[in-house]
Formats: C-alpha cells, structure tokens, sequence
C-alpha cells in the first residue's frame, strides 16, 4: 500500500515539478530522524518519492537539538519531525535567528504526545500528573523517557526539577524509543506501575492497553492529552534554492 501511494504520489507531482529548474546539488537531499516511528514512516515515505523523481534522499540519525544544529548549518536539508507545542522551546531560538524556517502546513494534525500509563494503572486510579505522586512507591520513583535531548525528556525533567505535581523526587529514565516500550511491555507482564512518554500516531497504540494522563496542560505538554501538529523544519535559504523538494514536502 505504502509502495502504491508513492507512485501515486510520484505521478502528481511529476507535473507540478516539471518546469521547475534545480541546480544539481539539489539532488542530495539530506533528512534527519530522531528515531521515532512515525517520524521513520514520513521520512521512508518522502525518501521513495524522491527516489521515484531522481533524486538521492539520505537519512541521518539524530538527537532533537543536534537535529536542528543540523539545519542551522545546512548539513539538513529538512526534518519532517518538529511537533509542536513540545518542541517549540527548542526551535524557537532558531527560528527567531533566521537560522531555521518552518514550513507554514502541518505535515500532520491530530497528534498527541505527553504521559501515559498503562490501562491496567488507569484503572486503578493513576488518570492524571497529579496523580502521579500517589504511587510513588508502586513506580519506584521513575517516570521512563526516550533519547537523551528529547523534547518529552526535557519536560518530563522540568517537572522534577520544579517540583511540579510533587514530582521533585522522582527519576527520569532516559534510553530510546525502544528501551522505553521494552520497559513497558515488561512491566505489563508483570502487571507493575509504569508512566511512560507516549504518542500518537504509533503503533504502541494498538499493540498495548494504553491510556494518556490528562492535567498536563501547563507541563509543556500541552492540553487535550497534549494535542500536537507535526510541521517541517528546513533551512532558510532551501526553499528558494530547491523549490522541487519542497513542493513535494508541502505535498505530503
């Protein structure tokens, strides 16, 4: 299916590109990727496009803020990954610089990213951050994050830091998206406590009993269980030097 929208998709914009002229270097289209699922999906799925159109996608692992160091010094051409509000404290200097544009369409709207826990847990009582401190025995005083330099990370340590929802002592655990739902789906095995960062869309969604907290509104998060878009982050000056790429980004 992923394969026929490409060449769907290919087929369209062959038109609208057609008159466009690029210079050579445009070719080389540099992405970079957190290491998020979706963001993975949207990045393999522009990079087929590409290919499809000639052009040489790759596709670089890296931090949040390495990312959008990345973009500032032209080493990315875009990342498909900047959701918004959680990541915005970070890009935010990059973008009042001039160093990094986004682009004005969401690539994605009616995403959520803040804490969860599971169904399990909710059941029994953890539904919201004010909650959280209730069970600090049963967490053992740990809320599981992702990568180091995480958007997620970074709230989840404001929160302790601040002591907010009486959060001062407890732990982050940082390791990858994979770590994190590896601890999961070993906690939910043994039907312990767990909060954890989680997301939509992902498929942890369907592949676990999963509910998210609500309250975590003015934590960065973001209300309606942290609501999020999902934008794409380019450097200035890519827009009017390759306009065929973006129009296939804005296109997605």
């Amino acid at each position: 299916m992923k394969l026929k929208l490409a060449v769907i998709a290919t087929a369209s914009l062959c038109a609208q590109l057609a008159f466009a002229a690029e210079p050579a270097s445009c070719k080389a289209v540099h992405f970079a990727d957190v290491g998020w699922s979706d963001i993975a999906a949207t990045t393999g799925m522009a990079s087929v496009v590409l290919e499809g159109l000639g052009y040489k996608p790759t596709v670089t692992i890296a931090s949040v803020p390495i990312t959008f160091a990345g973009i500032k010094s032209k080493q990315i051409d875009a990342f498909l990954g900047y959701w918004n509000p959680t990541m915005t404290p970070i890009i935010e200097p990059f973008i009042k610089a001039g160093q990094i544009k986004v682009l004005e369409q969401p690539n994605l709207v009616g995403a959520k990213y803040t804490l969860a826990v599971p169904a399990y847990l909710y059941d029994k009582g953890l539904k919201s951050f004010a909650d959280i401190a209730k069970f600090s025995k049963e967490l053992d005083g740990k809320i599981y994050g992702i990568e180091p330099g995480n958007d997620g990370n970074l709230i989840i340590q404001g929160m302790l830091d601040k002591n907010e929802f009486g959060l001062k002592g407890f732990k982050m655990v940082e390791s990858s998206e994979a770590g994190m739902l590896a601890e999961v789906q070993r906690a939910g095995r043994a039907n312990k406590a767990i909060v954890f960062l989680g997301w939509e869309p992902h498929p942890m969604n369907v592949q676990m009993k999963m509910k998210y907290l609500e309250g975590g509104d003015a934590s960065g998060f973001g209300p309606n269980y942290g609501e999020s878009k999902v934008f794409t982050a380019i450097p200035p000056s890519y827009e009017a030097r390759c306009p065929n790429v973006i129009t296939l980004l804005k296109n997605l």
